[in-house]
């Protein structure tokens, strides 16, 4: 990839090194996830005298750990997601405007849809909206959405859904959770199995060349795997066929600043497959 001078520019700033191609190798190509398992046995409902446990803090999202696939769908469930397989762009946002199929619906002050153009070549899944974005309205604001912005622009790439811009050069970006988890919590299983018909049809209708999924949460909800973000980093996954890259979420590279060189490897191996370049192999 030729970088120009701003580009160049803008990543001296941001730390970053120039990113030169990676030796092609064979793409070690992931299969396609397995389906999830069977919920675990409900645990033994505690008695009305128990006393209440204090409320769980705010976790660091975004972290380098495991977690536990979501349970089975219901035939509820089933069928809710068939349906809203079938809507269009307008009927979807609606759906989720509306959505109250879970607990979040009680504290959100907006859903937080998407952003970007529906035709873009990119899709870029996040995990659960913060503070900013319930504010917003919108996916990856405050410092964290400064962060992949820049990002995104060394690279040529944009989420405006307006202007002459190329659709190669377009990016859409959505959640795994359309609404926030009080004080920023860890999504919960149940809550992302609800959400998860949205974030499906938002890529149907997409059909993304290439799919980057930052952080674990997203990482779950797409390729149904525990294993933590720093072992799926590096190589070239499928969903449903599509290519997917794993990369660290931005918010926790504010937090590890030496992994930021690591994430941009990462843009630029999703970067050489989205082009057409691959199937590359990023430094690890």
């Amino acid at each position: 990839m030729t970088w120009t001078e701003r580009q160049r520019e803008m990543l001296q700033a941001m730390g970053l090194r120039v990113w030169a191609a990676p030796v092609v190798e064979a793409a070690p190509v992931v299969a396609e996830p397995p389906p999830a398992p069977p919920p675990p046995a409900a645990s033994p409902k505690p008695s009305p005298s128990a006393t209440r446990p204090a409320p769980a803090p705010a976790t660091n999202r975004g972290a380098e750990a495991p977690t536990e696939p979501p349970p089975a769908r219901s035939a509820d469930l089933e069928g809710r997601a068939s349906r809203i397989a079938t809507l269009d762009w307008s009927a979807l946002r609606e759906e989720a405007v509306q959505c109250r199929a879970c607990g979040l619906c009680e504290s959100r002050k907006q859903v937080v849809f998407g952003t970007g153009h529906p035709n873009a070549r990119w899709m870029i899944v996040g995990e659960a909206p913060g503070e900013q974005e319930d504010l917003q309205g919108e996916p990856f604001v405050g410092a964290s959405g400064q962060l992949l912005d820049n990002m995104l622009v060394a690279l040529g790439l944009t989420r405006a859904a307006d202007g002459n811009v190329p659709d190669s050069q377009r990016v859409y970006i959505a959640n795994t959770l359309k609404c926030r988890p009080p004080r920023n919590r860890n999504p919960e299983p149940a809550e992302m199995l609800q959400c998860e018909p949205f974030l499906m049809r938002q890529i149907e209708l997409i059909r993304p060349r290439l799919i980057l999924a930052m952080g674990r949460f997203a990482v779950q909800a797409l390729l149904r795997s525990s294993e933590p973000v720093g072992k799926l980093r590096g190589k070239v996954h499928r969903y449903q066929g599509v290519p997917l890259v794993v990369t660290y979420h931005p918010a926790y590279l504010l937090r590890n600043l030496p992994d930021k060189a690591r994430a941009w490897d990462d843009l630029c191996l999703a970067a050489s497959v989205a082009e057409g370049d691959g199937p590359h192999v990023a430094p690890r």
